[in-house]
């Protein structure tokens, strides 16, 4: 699904094996706090290249279980 332009993907459909939590936090009125994903491919490391909302606001609830990617990810099948 698309958000503010930025495309969210269903947790259940990516391989988390790629992904590594940092201590990166924002917040968004609307949404609710983001937490982020290093996005680690071949030994290279995207920082912060993926975040997602553990419990956005009731406006955003559409956003649950989601993560989205920016900074240049490509995401495939």
């Amino acid at each position: 699904m698309v958000v503010e332009g930025n495309h969210y993907v269903p947790v259940a459909s990516l391989r988390m094996e790629f992904l590594r939590a940092n201590d990166h936090s924002t917040h968004c009125p609307w949404k609710g706090d983001a937490s982020y994903y290093d996005v680690v491919v071949g030994g290279e490391t995207n920082e912060s290249g993926a975040w997602y909302y553990a419990a956005p606001k009731p406006a955003a609830e559409q956003i649950s279980d989601h993560v989205a990617f920016w900074r240049g990810v490509e995401v495939g099948k």
